[in-house]
């Protein structure tokens, strides 16, 4: 029989809608992040950096892109012959076939894969947040402590601790008691949905709760463990953590890596990023370039100017073309004597000649406010804009779009443009 003594499971079937076209056709966790990375190479590098070498990840939205970029798990040292990476998908059974319906109904389905290495330790991540973390740490803290459950927390603002699910613990650091978004905080330690389980602790609990619908750990598993009197501690966690569940926060974290001394740092020799690199060229930036505090990703061609922004890997930027404060996905191609401001540009996308993205006064986004905001202007993958448009600000656009779609070669701020056929 195997034995491991922890492994992980990596929540990755989300769709994240709250990041508009840009998860339309992907999964959230295969979004593109930092130039080169997605935003699943945070986790898995974690994993493997803490010496956890097996994890099964749980896909089930738009999972093409996310598994064959996880593939056999080459780039994070991850193809074993015991362990390593299993991308695990909802699959049919005998007497019926169910997507996976809550955090843990998706665990719950997966017990004989968790089973075949027979663990101590049951490590569950979420496949959507950008941050460094040791486990091996928490897991020392998990030991020390006896615990059966424990749940990795991190101090967010008072005014902010409404919006997450909080833990209140005795000066042991034992929690005593958690609320979920309380409109009253008694504490400001928020979840970060980090967890291990004592692997019998987490199999009990699953399997006597598996006909909870929407089984979830926050609301089900959780309460379950500290009504059964099962010691839980909360481990807090001080480094950077960011949830780009939203274009705004997404923008930011993109944002945030291109600061003069950026808060977190991609270089750091000890605890690398991996990610699966598509071999290309290195970048190419003509006499007549500029550019200032920026990512450029490998084989990316700029012919025009690159302020304050994060560029991917294949891009080319035309002559005469000044980008500022955006980012640009893989593969997008930008013609010459555009202005862009602000843009979140998908991967594969055509912007014709003469394009201006961002321009003039803000308004409230027509069709999704919530989210299309903070003056982002957003293009969905393979999407296609004409020479010569101008856009505003708040504004989308998913589609092969053409002239005709724009009534005097504009887009006002806050407009929605879908073609048909892409949502």
């Amino acid at each position: 029989m195997i034995k491991k003594e922890m492994i992980a499971m990596l929540l990755a079937g989300g769709q994240g809608s709250r990041l508009g076209v840009l998860t339309s056709k992907v999964a959230k966790p295969a979004v593109a992040f930092g130039g080169k990375y997605r935003i699943i190479d945070f986790p898995l590098s974690n994993c493997i950096n803490s010496g956890v070498d097996t994890v099964g990840v749980l896909t089930q939205y738009q999972p093409l892109r996310l598994n064959t970029h996880i593939g056999i798990g080459i780039p994070w040292d991850l193809d074993r012959n015991i362990g390593g990476v299993t991308v695990l998908p909802p699959y049919e059974k005998s007497t019926n076939s169910e997507w996976y319906t809550g955090t843990a109904n998706a665990i719950y389905q997966n017990l004989e894969y968790m089973e075949s290495f027979n663990p101590e330790y049951v490590l569950i991540l979420s496949g959507d947040h950008i941050y460094k973390m040791d486990y091996e740490v928490m897991l020392e803290f998990h030991k020390a402590n006896n615990a059966e459950v424990t749940i990795a927390v991190m101090p967010v603002p008072w005014e902010e601790a409404s919006r997450f699910g909080i833990m209140i613990t005795d000066d042991q650091k034992r929690i005593t008691d958690f609320e979920e978004k309380p409109a009253n905080p008694r504490s400001n330690l928020a979840s970060m949905g980090i967890y291990i389980f004592n692997w019998k602790t987490l199999k009990e609990a699953l399997v006597k709760n598996a006909d909870q619908p929407a089984l979830d750990f926050g609301k089900h598993v959780i309460p379950y463990c500290h009504e059964n009197g099962s010691p839980l501690y909360a481990y807090e966690f001080t480094g950077y953590w960011k949830d780009v569940g939203t274009l705004s926060s997404y923008w930011e974290a993109n944002m945030e890596l291109i600061d003069i001394v950026p808060e977190f740092n991609l270089y750091e020799e000890y605890w690398k990023i991996y990610t699966k690199s598509e071999i290309q060229p290195p970048q190419y930036l003509s006499p007549n370039s500029k550019v200032e505090r920026s990512i450029i990703g490998e084989g990316t061609e700029v012919y025009g100017e690159v302020y304050n922004s994060v560029i991917g890997c294949g891009v080319v930027i035309g002559a005469g073309t000044v980008v500022r404060d955006s980012i640009i996905m893989n593969h997008t191609k930008i013609g010459e004597n555009c202005e862009l401001h602000k843009a979140i540009i998908a991967e594969n996308a055509q912007i014709g000649n003469g394009v201006k993205l961002g321009i003039g006064d803000e308004a409230p986004n027509e069709t999704a406010p919530h989210i299309y905001n903070q003056g982002i202007v957003t293009i969905g993958e393979k999407s296609e804009i004409p020479d010569g448009i101008t856009v505003g600000k708040n504004s989308v656009i998913f589609g092969v779009t053409t002239a005709a779609d724009y009534e005097n070669s504009y887009l006002a701020s806050g407009k929605t443009l879908i073609k048909a056929g892409e949502e």
